[in-house]
C-alpha cells in the first residue's frame, strides 16, 4: 500500500508536536539543581516533581482521552491539549513553591496526556501494517528530539537570563533563570497548537481494511462517563451503576489506602504514594466502566493476560530510561562541577550549565532519535520473520545499556563520560516505537486510541511515576546519586523474563483478536 505525501506531512507535524511535549516536560532534568537550590528540595522531590506529580494524572487521562481519540477529530484534541499543557508550562514560571510547580506539573501531565493515544491512532491510519513500527518510531524520535533540545534550551535561558538580571528582583516579572526558561518554552507551544487544528483526519481502519467513522455519536458524552470513572470520589458513582462493581471498587480503595498509608509512614513521602495510589485505584475503576460499557476493548487489552503484562513490561523498561535520562544531567554537574554556574571545563567561556546541557543535550537528542527509528527499521524487519521480532529489539534495547550505564557512572573522565551517554541514549531506545507498535496490533482499530492510552498508562504508572522517584530516593537516603542509578537495575532481570515468556505467545494471541471481540460482543452493555 502506497503511502501518501500528506501522510508523510502529518507524520512530520506529529514529531514537531511531540518533540514540544518532551522540551516541555523534560526541561525540569537541567533546571533540577537551581529549582532544588531556590525551593530548597531534596532529590526524592525532585523525583516527584519530575516523575509522579506528571505521570499520574498524565497516564489516568490518558484514558479518557485515548477514547475520546477513538470517537472524536483526533487532530483538534492534539491541539486543545497542547494548548493546555503550554500555558501550564509557562505558569510553573510564576511558581514559588514545590506545591505549586507540582500543580503547574499536573496541568502540563492533563495536557499532554492527549498527543500520544490522537497520534498513535491517526498514524497506524496514515500508514498500513508493514510500515507501521517504522512510522510509530519516527514519531517516537520527537520523544528524543524534544528531551534532547530540552536541555541547551533551557541551558542557554539559565546562563543568559543570569547575565543579563543577576539580580532576579531586578529581572521582568522578579522571574529567576529556571522560571524564565519555563516561559521560554511554555509560549511557543500556543501557536503549535494553531497549526496542529489544521490537519485533516484519515479515514480510520481504512489501512487495515475495517473503515469505520470519524466521530462516533455522544463521544463527548462518553467522555464525560469515562472521566467519572477514573476521578475519585466519582468512581464510587460510576461503580454503582454497575452491577456488582461496587464492592469490589471499595475493596481496591481501602486496599490502595492502605498502600499509600503504609508507605507513605515508611518513606516520609506522602505526596509521592497518595498520588500513585490513587492512580492505582482509578485505573481499576476504569477498568470496570470499560468491561461494562465496551466489552470487546476491555476484552482484548485488560481481559487478555498477556497484552497487561506486555504495558507492564513496556514501563518496566522506561523505569530505568526515565530515571537514568533525567539523572544525568544532575549527576554531571555534581560530579565534575560545584554547581550550574560554575565555569565549562570543555567549552571555554560558558558555564558548566551551558556546557552539559549542549554536550549531553544535543547528543542525546541525536542518538536517541537515531536509535529509536533504526529501532523501529529492525522490529519491522524481524516482525516479518517471527511474530515476536518486536519483542526481540526490546530485548536488545534493555541489555545493551547495562555496561555503559555502570561505566558511566563510575568513570571520573568528563568527555568518557559523554561517549558512553550518546552510546546509552542510542541503544536505550530502541525499543519505543516496537513496543507501540506492538501493543497497536493486538487490538482493533477502533480500539487504537485506548491501546495508546494503556500503553501510556504502563510507561507512566510504572516507569516515570517509580523511576526518578526511585532513584532520587535511595540518592538522599545514601547521599550518592550514581547509588541511586544503580538501584534501578534491579528491574531489567525481571523484564527479560517477561519478554520472554510473551514472546512464544504473541502470534496466538495476536491471530484470535478479532474472534476474542467478536464473542466479547455477544455480552450485554450498560
Amino acid at each position: 500500500m502506497k503511502v501518501s505525501a500528506y501522510a508523510w506531512y502529518a507524520l512530520i507535524l506529529f514529531v514537531i508536536v511531540y518533540a514540544f511535549n518532551f522540551i516541555d516536560r523534560q526541561i525540569v532534568s537541567i533546571l533540577a539543581e537551581s529549582i532544588k537550590a531556590d525551593l530548597a528540595l531534596d532529590d526524592a522531590q525532585l523525583g516527584f516533581l519530575y516523575g509522579t506529580a506528571f505521570a499520574v494524572f498524565y497516564s489516568l487521562f490518558g484514558i479518557p482521552l485515548g477514547r475520546l481519540a477513538d470517537s472524536w477529530y483526533r487532530g483538534k484534541l492534539m491541539a486543545i491539549g497542547l494548548a493546555l499543557w503550554s500555558s501550564m508550562t509557562a505558569l510553573s514560571g510564576f511558581a514559588s513553591s514545590f506545591a505549586m510547580l507540582a500543580a503547574a506539573r499536573v496541568g502540563v501531565g492533563i495536557g499532554e496526556a492527549s498527543a500520544s493515544p490522537a497520534a498513535y491512532s491517526m498514524i497506524s491510519d496514515y500508514f498500513p501494517k508493514e510500515r507501521r513500527a517504522t512510522a510509530l518510531s519516527i514519531y517516537s524520535s520527537g520523544l528524543y528530539i524534544g528531551g534532547g533540545l530540552s536541555l541547551p534550551i533551557g541551558g542557554f535561558v539559565l546562563a543568559e537570563w543570569a547575565r543579563r538580571f543577576p539580580d532576579p528582583a531586578a529581572a521582568p516579572l522578579g522571574l529567576a533563570p529556571w522560571q524564565a526558561a519555563f516561559m521560554a518554552v511554555g509560549l511557543p507551544g500556543l501557536l503549535l497548537a494553531l497549526w496542529v487544528w489544521t490537519l485533516k483526519e484519515p479515514q480510520r481502519g481504512a489501512s487495515d481494511g475495517n473503515p469505520s467513522p470519524i466521530v462516533r455519536p455522544n463521544a463527548w458524552r462518553e467522555f464525560g462517563r469515562e472521566l467519572a470513572a477514573i476521578l475519585p470520589p466519582l468512581t464510587l458513582a460510576s461503580a454503582t451503576r454497575i452491577p456488582g462493581a461496587l464492592g469490589p471498587n471499595l475493596l481496591m480503595l481501602v486496599a490502595c489506602a492502605a498502600g499509600a498509608g503504609i508507605l507513605g509512614t515508611l518513606s516520609g513521602d506522602w505526596p509521592q504514594w497518595v498520588a500513585w495510589w490513587t492512580g492505582a485505584y482509578a485505573v481499576f475503576s476504569w477498568t470496570q466502566s470499560l468491561k461494562a460499557r465496551d466489552p470487546a476493548t476491555h476484552r482484548l487489552i485488560w481481559g487478555t493476560p498477556l497484552t497487561v503484562l506486555l504495558a507492564i513490561t513496556f514501563g518496566s523498561i522506561s523505569f530505568v530510561t526515565y530515571a537514568v535520562t533525567f539523572w544525568a544531567p544532575p549527576y554531571i554537574l555534581r560530579t565534575f562541577y560545584t554547581g550550574p554556574t560554575d565555569a565549562a571545563l570543555l567549552m571555554v567561556g560558558r558555564t558548566a550549565a551551558e556546557e552539559v546541557s549542549t554536550i549531553y543535550g544535543w547528543s542525546a537528542a541525536a542518538m536517541s532519535a537515531l536509535g529509536v527509528i533504526l529501532g523501529g527499521i529492525l522490529a519491522d524487519a524481524w516482525r516479518r520473520r517471527h511474530p515476536a521480532g518486536r519483542l526481540y529489539v526490546n530485548m536488545l534495547a534493555v541489555v545493551l545499556p547495562v555496561p555503559a550505564v555502570a561505566w558511566m557512572y563510575t568513570s571520573a573522565d568528563l568527555t568518557t563520560v559523554y561517549w558512553l551517554a550518546a552510546y546509552t541514549n542510542l541503544c536505550g531506545a530502541m525499543w519505543v516505537g516496537a513496543a507501540v507498535a506492538t501493543l497497536q496490533d493486538l487490538v482493533l482499530p477502533r480500539m487504537r486510541g485506548t491501546a495508546g492510552a494503556t500503553y501510556i498508562l504502563g510507561t507512566s504508572m510504572v516507569g516515570l511515576a517509580l523511576g526518578p522517584y526511585w532513584a532520587g530516593k535511595v540518592a538522599a537516603v545514601t547521599g550518592d546519586l550514581a547509588t541511586g542509578v544503580f538501584a534501578l537495575y534491579i528491574v531489567p532481570p525481571l523484564t527479560m523474563l517477561a519478554l520472554w515468556f510473551a514472546s512464544s505467545r504473541i502470534g496466538a494471541v495476536e491471530a484470535s483478536k478479532e474472534a476474542r471481540a467478536a464473542e466479547a460482543e455477544g455480552a450485554p452493555r450498560l
